[in-house]
């Protein structure tokens, strides 16, 4: 990756060669450092995912895998706990999702924390959903990556 400045100073990082629409532009001058302008753009971001493996392909497909089993199973339990534990499950996903540069899922795990903490459980079980489908989407492309490989 090229790092570039511009004249405010941020540092733009440019995609890997051959990368898709899934590369988002990359700005280290703020307090969100290393995410990307647009987390909601990338299912799983590759050029996050080589960074956090040092281009390790190998660790790359191992961590995916894991992801993918850890994600279904903090989901399918999600259903069926209170919403303290709920809460306790989505953190632990963030965290992981961000791991692995799967933004759309990590910004989903947030939105049941900040959800299971309210009394409102038509907004928990619409987060959920949402989780869901953010899941679904991300194990889809980690199938597509770990087949092409």
């Amino acid at each position: 990756m090229d790092p570039s400045g511009d004249a405010n100073g941020d540092v733009q990082l440019a995609g890997r060669s051959g990368a898709s629409a899934s590369t988002a532009a990359w700005s280290v001058n703020d307090r969100s450092a290393l995410l990307p302008e647009d987390p909601t753009a990338l299912v799983i971001d590759r050029n996050h995912l080589a960074r956090m493996t040092l281009g390790d392909g190998n660790l790359e497909r191992e961590l995916l895998g894991l992801f993918h089993r850890q994600a279904g199973m903090l989901l399918g339990r999600m259903t069926s706990e209170n919403p303290k534990v709920v809460a306790a499950f989505a953190h632990t996903l963030t965290g992981s999702a961000r791991g692995v540069g799967a933004w759309q899922v990590a910004a989903a795990a947030e939105a049941i924390e900040r959800a299971a903490t309210g009394a409102d459980e038509g907004r928990l079980a619409s987060a959920l959903r949402h989780l869901s489908a953010a899941v679904t989407r991300a194990q889809a492309a980690i199938a597509d990556l770990t087949q092409a490989c």
